[in-house]
């Protein structure tokens, strides 16, 4: 494409190109960032000469309508898409309710239930023009009236959605005018002044207080499914009343044993759209989803006892029994999935920051890779910032220092050692028990004990963010700052280790309002070392996203956050 067709783009979207012209910035990271700023994901191709990336064409071969898709995977409670903690919930939901924006598995950002997006210069101000002629499932129009509700709704403090920690910079803290037991003023947060407008039925403008450039991304996150604006008037529970905009309903649904969509019968929006994720026919019937639990062994034999077609994830443990099945391909994508082993500042002993460093001292980071995943998985530096996300500010690699932390645990005082319990859940695989079971063996060499506590993943998840030391694994988001801001920013619902470093935040946020990638590079530095100095958790490893498919299933690619589009999924019967 010629860039002097372009018209009129964001301000830094020419220099952006300059850069890449230069060498200065990579193709990817320009298309990344581009999208973000409103430019077509096709224009953002074009101009440093690749060929958009898409849904594979299944094959080569034509596809068929109709058949039933099986997959293994947990079937979740899924009551109020706004407070969604999980990936597995959203899979089931995302077929029935959709999104104003998607990211693929390049990791760009693209259009869906919005049809265009433009920001101010400096990232304060942002116009979403909706689609027109999308239907809801009881026959409504889609509308800016939807938006301003989701967004209503997701601000709120008593909703207690994670999407207040995404939009942050919407929102602001306020006394209520009472005290707590202790006598200090209890606070809550509230919109800014002004951070919805409608514009007309179908645009709507959102201000915030600071430069956000993730905000597009960020509508992409599962639990930022649009919900129809009488959500809260038909019970506030989406299993029992699914009015969507997709393409699928809710046929059969029982937590813990399986969940069947089936296609609505209305005619879908998408199918006018020439989008290689969502635009065009869509082919399968129904969509079953049966729960044989957690990734492992069982869900394995059932896959490959033809029970079903696909499974949601299989743990590395099964890497060569997956090999040898036949009339079958696994599906791998570049992920920043990780296994976080966070303390809770607020608790004692973790309170200790010289006990913290102690801990993240003793990590030896590379024998995680090594010994799990064969040295095919990335290592972690402690900051929750992976190699793959395009503002990633490259650190000295963290080393074990077994006498820096015998040191350290001194000055803790605890001179003779410490004993540790780690709440472990296996979530998604015995990974997780084996990355505990390689700190254990690494901090006893400093005096320090670690008695894993490994759980029920249900029971686990009745206190994720309550144990004093735990192993959370959090999903994949294509921008680092995303995830900073959901987990570690201060007062934000899933801050899980009970964070609160102003320092931190101002960082944080000062990272978010730069456009230019170098710039905000350099600006996660700062981000990266007050999470590594702070020494609140112990993240050593990046773990691959794998899934499987029966070669019958046509169109079936591997998201890098697990989510399932399955628009263009067909069985070759």
């Amino acid at each position: 494409m010629d860039e002097r067709k372009l018209g009129k783009v964001h301000a830094a979207i020419p220099d952006m190109l300059q850069q890449v012209k230069k060498g200065k910035l990579s193709r990817r990271e320009f298309i990344i960032n581009s999208a973000l700023l409103g430019l077509s994901a096709t224009a953002a191709y074009s101009l440093v000469g690749l060929k958009e990336f898409g849904i594979p064409a299944a094959h080569a071969q034509t596809p068929k309508k109709g058949g039933t898709l099986r997959v293994s995977m947990q079937v979740q409670e899924m009551t109020d898409p706004a407070t969604f903690d999980w990936t597995e919930k959203s899979n089931v939901a995302r077929h029935i309710g959709e999104y104003l924006t998607m990211w693929g598995e390049d990791n760009v950002t693209r259009p869906y239930l919005a049809e265009s997006w433009s920001t101010s210069d400096d990232l304060t101000e942002w116009t979403f023009k909706l689609r027109k002629g999308v239907k809801w499932h009881n026959g409504d129009e889609f509308n800016a009236d939807d938006v301003i509700f989701n967004f209503t709704r997701w601000l709120d403090p008593k909703t207690g959605s994670s999407n207040i920690g995404l939009f942050s910079s919407m929102v602001e803290s306020f006394d209520t005018g009472k005290k707590d037991k202790d006598g200090k003023a209890v606070m809550s947060k509230r919109m800014i002044d002004g951070a919805i407008t409608k514009i007309d039925d179908y645009t709507v403008k959102f201000k915030t207080s600071s430069a956000t450039l993730s905000f597009p991304e960020n509508l992409f996150n599962y639990p930022t499914m649009i919900m129809h604006r009488d959500f809260e008037k038909n019970g506030k529970d989406f299993s029992k009343k699914p009015i969507g905009t997709g393409p699928y309903t809710l046929e059969e649904f029982k937590i813990g044993e399986r969940a069947v969509l089936k296609r609505t019968g209305m005619p879908y929006w998408g199918e006018k759209l020439d989008n290689p994720y969502i635009g065009g026919p869509v082919f399968l019937d129904k969509i079953q989803y049966v729960d044989h639990g957690k990734p492992g062994p069982t869900v394995i034999g059932a896959y490959a006892s033809g029970q079903v077609d696909a499974i949601y994830a299989f743990d590395i443990a099964q890497q060569q029994m997956v090999e040898s099945l036949p009339d079958t391909t696994i599906y791998t994508a570049s992920s920043s999935i990780t296994g976080v082993m966070r303390m809770r500042v607020v608790e004692k002993p973790f309170d200790n920051k010289k006990l913290r460093q102690a801990v993240q001292a003793c990590c030896d980071i590379d024998a995680f890779s090594k010994l799990i995943f064969g040295g095919r998985a990335n290592v972690g530096e402690h900051h929750h910032v992976a190699q793959i996300h395009p503002e990633y500010f490259e650190l000295p690699k963290p080393k074990q220092n077994i006498e820096k932390a015998k040191k350290l645990l001194a000055e803790a005082g605890y001179p003779n050692g410490i004993e540790l319990t780690m709440a472990i859940g296996n979530t998604s695989g015995e990974w997780q028990t084996q990355v505990g079971e390689i700190l254990k063996q690494q901090a006893a060499q400093a005096g320090i004990t670690i008695n894993l506590n490994v759980m029920p993943s249900a029971k686990f998840w009745e206190i994720w963010d309550k144990a004093p030391f735990g192993l959370t694994e959090w999903t994949h988001r294509p921008l680092g700052v995303m995830v900073l801001g959901l987990a570690y920013r201060s007062g934000v619902p899933w801050n899980e280790t009970g964070y609160n470093n102003p320092e931190f935040d101002k960082a944080l946020s000062e990272a978010e309002t730069i456009a230019d990638p170098a710039q905000r590079k350099a600006k996660m530095e700062k981000v990266q070392k007050i999470l590594q100095e702070d020494a609140i958790m112990v993240q050593p490893v990046w773990v691959p996203s794998f899934a499987l498919a029966n070669n019958k299933v046509k169109g079936y690619t591997a998201h890098p956050t697990r989510y399932h589009l399955y628009h263009k999924v067909w069985i070759d019967a």
